[in-house]
């Protein structure tokens, strides 16, 4: 097992004194170091919180997980082994057992004993486990395949004869999707197991997907869940609606009817409302996710949090029944907060984050007790999650999983600064990483890191990545252009059928900000960036020749061929362009950045998954051939099986910096010269 290390709690390693400050920087295999705290589940008195223990396997070069205990004061056990990769820890009611997923099977862990069997003998992955109100089943979903009949048999094959595999027959709209690739024919559908063991039984049957999440009525009669059952199904993908399902007589009644999403349903521990998450569809690049209140028959539907103008990323009811707590993000920052049933919100903690380990993302899961404790995953720019707790206005970290990475090694200082955009004036967010033992008083080269999206934001958090490229000497700089969210739904849409566009300049911008403290050579600026990110470094390197040379991980050049090729194509068509490619190809061109390439003067490496259905490595090989043919110095890294979360493999976290590393040192000799 990887890390069978001592236990202490924070107040523990916060008092010891015999730290020696670290004065190695990161190497590139301490990815294999990285440890971080996901979806932690107190009981229901807060006794006691079960989490998922995440870490690298050197061996099978995956990211693994285990189940840890932990009470009150941090005191932890671990529960299950690390042979298993467990997660989705679910409580009993009476919390004696815990549920989980593992091996693609439900399994049973007994506190008391200790013990664990698996509960389910099925043929698909389950998810979304929930138990019923009094412990006797859980529900879950499941795919479940379809079989079709090829529509073509062919004649005149010998007995023990060698042809060709058969042609494989598509007539699904969504056929392949990114990390998946391609899709069997089938559906997700909603089933019971008793939580003593037997047969799964389906729930429902028909050609929908249903149930993105599950909530039981506290009678235990009925399940909600959201499903999109339209006609359209295929070409709406966000019109969503909440259903009622009889457990009896399996008959699912609407609760909701409007265009756009509404989803994750949550009853009330009284039984008397539904608070769920979602938004009246106006086909916007950017919409963000509401809160909505109504009665338990789909009535006296309430929008919580328009005021707020914020994306709603979780919730749970108090047990009060009136008021919720809520995360949403907010200058990059994953904020956790309460929730009155008249729309107020009261901040409780702004270090919710963890999701992302590798680049700065934000995000972070939390869960509440009855009596009000609150386990969330705490982060910070200098460690990926770790389990903290909240009651009573007194926080409390209980994990300091990466203290044995931190102690050995020195990572990058993490400093915060606001800019003023040239183009509107807006206030602008972006952060520095200082390289392990910066010197004001000398010149550092400096490397652009732009996020992806676009509709997502950077944040005050720990990034392997980013710390493993200033370890190498480099100032490194990200920000949050506009188009990022987490400042509004107006900021996020700046760039609506306008991408990019001036969100080039707020780069450009935050990089003379950082040119003016006096400490960058301008001889050696570089920019990289991954998806969105990979967009705006081949868009930013036409229309500028101040970088030494680039890096476009995973990008998009040419919109046209990105919209026929991408998985999400039924989206993207509808929600980022105002037409489809051949009614407004002067539009998809406009803003393609291959239509710029002939300004191209700048060394460019291209790093993309074979399997990213996202933006498929075709986009890559486009960019790289026409810059091929115009001369220009490039080179092309292609991984092997990686999808668009090329960091998914630790080896392959690992690659990517280093392959971005040795294509600036290249060019920084020749600047040198």
């Amino acid at each position: 097992m990887r890390f069978v290390k001592p236990f202490c709690s924070f107040l523990l390693v916060c008092s010891v004194s015999w730290v020696v400050q670290a004065t190695t920087p990161l190497e590139y295999d301490d990815v294999f170091e990285i440890e971080f705290v996901s979806d932690p589940q107190p009981d229901s008195k807060g006794e006691k919180i079960v989490f998922v223990r995440n870490w690298m396997d050197r061996q099978t070069d995956r990211r693994r997980s285990v189940l840890w205990l932990a009470d009150a004061k941090g005191q932890l056990q671990a529960l299950t082994h690390s042979a298993q990769s467990a997660s989705s820890p679910r409580w009993s009611p009476d919390n004696s057992k815990l549920a989980y997923l593992a091996d693609q099977q439900i399994h049973l862990y007994w506190l008391d004993s200790g013990r664990n069997v698996q509960l389910s003998h099925v043929n698909h992955s389950p998810a979304n486990l929930s138990w019923s109100p009094d412990g006797q089943w859980l529900a879950f979903t499941m795919f479940t395949p379809v079989t079709k009949a090829p529509p073509v048999t062919l004649p005149g094959k010998p007995a023990n004869a060698e042809w060709a595999k058969a042609p494989i027959y598509i007539d699904n709209k969504q056929y392949r999707a990114d990390g998946a690739g391609y899709l069997p024919a089938g559906f997700t559908q909603v089933y019971l197991i008793a939580a003593d063991g037997g047969s799964a039984i389906q729930l429902t049957d028909e050609e929908f997907n249903h149930g993105s999440s599950l909530s039981w009525h506290p009678d235990g009669s009925a399940l909600y869940l959201s499903a999109n059952r339209h006609a359209d199904w295929q070409t709406a993908v966000s019109n969503s609606e909440l259903f009622r399902l009889d457990i009896k007589t399996k008959q699912l009644t609407a609760l909701t009817n409007r265009f756009g999403p509404d989803t994750q349903p949550q009853v009330s521990p009284d039984g008397k409302k539904i608070a769920y998450l979602g938004y009246d569809d106006r086909k916007l690049a950017h919409q963000a996710m509401r809160l909505y209140v109504m009665d338990i028959d789909g009535s006296n539907s309430k929008n919580l949090t328009e005021d707020l103008d914020r994306g709603i990323e979780s919730f749970q009811w108090q047990a009060n029944s009136k008021d919720l707590y809520i995360t949403y993000d907010s200058e990059g920052k994953g904020l956790l907060a309460e929730l009155s049933g008249n729309g107020r919100v009261k901040v409780l903690a702004d270090d919710l984050g963890g999701s992302s380990y590798s680049r700065p993302y934000s995000g972070g899961q939390f869960a509440v007790a009855n009596n009000g404790l609150v386990a969330y995953t705490q982060a910070s720019t200098a460690h990926p999650a770790e389990l903290a707790t909240l009651q009573r206005n007194k926080k409390q970290q209980l994990t300091s999983f990466n203290r044995d990475l931190l102690f050995k090694r020195e990572i990058g200082k993490v400093e915060e600064f606001w800019y003023e955009s040239s183009v509107d004036k807006r206030k602008l967010q972006g952060w520095i990483i200082y390289p392990p033992a910066f010197d004001a008083s000398k010149k550092y080269p400096l490397i652009l890191e732009i996020h992806g999206g676009p509709h997502t934001a950077y944040g005050p958090y720990f990034t392997m990545e980013l710390q493993l490229l200033a370890s190498q000497g480099y100032v490194v700089l990200y920000t949050n252009p506009r188009g990022s969210t987490s400042y509004g739904e107006n900021f996020a849409n700046l760039i609506h059928h306008n991408y990019p566009s001036h969100d080039f300049n707020d780069l450009m911008d935050g990089i003379d900000q950082v040119v003016a403290r006096g400490f960058i050579d301008e001889r050696e600026l570089f920019v990289t960036g991954g998806s969105g990110g990979g967009v705006l470094t081949t868009w930013s390197i036409a229309h500028t020749k101040r970088f030494a040379a680039a890096v476009a991980v995973n990008p998009v050049i040419n919109w046209y061929s990105f919209v026929l090729n991408a998985d999400m194509y039924s989206y993207f068509s509808q929600y980022w362009f105002p037409a489809l490619p051949w009614e407004d190809p002067e539009h998809y061109l406009k803003y393609s950045p291959i239509q710029h390439v002939g300004k191209v003067e700048t060394p460019t490496m291209l790093l993309t998954g074979e399997s990213d259905f996202r933006t498929p490595i075709s986009e890559t090989e486009q960019y790289y051939q026409a810059l091929q043919l115009r001369g220009v110095e490039t080179a092309m890294v292609r991984i092997p099986g990686a999808s668009h979360a090329i960091h998914t493999r630790p080896s392959n976290m690992m690659a990517k910096p280093a392959y971005i590393i040795y294509w600036f040192e290249k060019h920084r000799q020749k600047t040198a010269k």
